[in-house]
């Protein structure tokens, strides 16, 4: 499995290469949060196999934004949801910190050593079990409900898929089969033990939650947020907005219309995105988590452009 046609790495020149090694380092681990190696401990497996379809999408940066805007553009559907994040999180009042924390932790759980994921996710569900209390309207909310954690793994998996899908390059219905249940593991150590395993599982998932679901100023606010907040350099600015108008068109019509939300991308801008996706499927920098646990596993950087974990020589 991998980018047919794609197999060489992009090359870049030194000064541009140094940049975008320090931006995206800056963007997954800044100097202020938590640090993870993720080539240590040496020769440890992580939760998802290099060879997983998860390894190919969670490397890319513009499956991960625009899967990542609108997987929480779902999650905040819910009323419930959506009390917890605003109420009891930091995102309001510091989102870039709060989306690299998140993206880090994204990370880790796809390409950190099993022991350190595992560490990891123990802590997030203790924080999760402090987390209740109730909605505007009443309903009472805990972050460790099952069925709430289940809409986050789901949400989560159709989001990165479906950025990765449209903007990056199409999988066959198999490899998207496959990323929904190469994804269990994890999502049982998280909790979400009900979380779909396959696309038509998302689908049925979908169905069932859809009732509940509802729109609220809290998801323009959202957006406004991550469209003018301080995430990329100056320079791609612009493009983080134009990515964040792409997060909504990923999501669903029916949603998109059931919550209020509306984006129609310009013909030259989806190509824009794909343009930018395609060229980032060919990226290998030191500083990317999945070049790191490849090194953690003994396997050359190259094998992330073609999905076959071969033995470094």
């Amino acid at each position: 499995m991998g980018s047919e046609g794609q197999t060489t790495a992009l090359a870049l020149p030194r000064p541009l290469r140094n940049w975008a090694e320090a931006t995206f380092h800056a963007l997954i681990q800044p100097a202020a949060g938590p640090q993870v190696d993720f080539t240590r401990p040496a020769g440890e497996a992580a939760l998802a196999a290099p060879d997983s379809v998860a390894w190919q999408v969670f490397r890319n940066p513009v499956a991960l934004f625009v899967g990542g805007v609108a997987a929480v553009v779902l999650e905040l559907a819910e009323p419930r949801l959506r009390a917890g994040v605003w109420n009891h999180t930091s995102f309001r009042t510091e989102p870039v910190r709060r989306l690299q924390r998140t993206g880090l932790a994204a990370m880790v759980t796809v390409y950190g050593a099993r022991s350190v994921a595992e560490a990891m996710i123990a802590r997030v569900r203790q924080a999760h079990a402090a987390v209740r209390g109730h909605t505007e309207s009443g309903l009472a909310y805990s972050a460790d409900d099952p069925v709430l954690l289940d809409w986050v793994q789901a949400t989560a998996c159709f989001g990165f898929l479906s950025a990765y899908h449209r903007f990056v390059r199409p999988l066959p219905l198999a490899e998207q089969d496959r990323f929904y249940a190469e994804a269990l593991p994890a999502a049982r150590l998280y909790g979400a033990s009900g979380a779909p395993d396959s696309g038509a599982g998302m689908e049925a998932c979908f169905a069932a939650m859809r009732p509940r679901l509802g729109a609220s100023p809290v998801l323009s606010e959202f957006l406004g947020i991550v469209r003018h907040a301080p995430i990329l350099p100056a320079g791609l600015r612009p493009l983080q907005q134009l990515m964040v108008r792409a997060a909504v068109a990923v999501t669903p019509p029916w949603a998109q219309a059931q919550l209020g939300l509306e984006s129609r991308l310009r013909p030259w801008e989806a190509r824009l995105l794909l343009r930018a996706g395609a060229m980032a499927d060919r990226l290998l920098l030191e500083s990317s988590p999945a070049v790191q646990a490849c090194r953690r596993l003994g396997l050359p950087p190259r094998m992330l452009l073609t999905g076959r974990a071969e033995t470094a020589p």
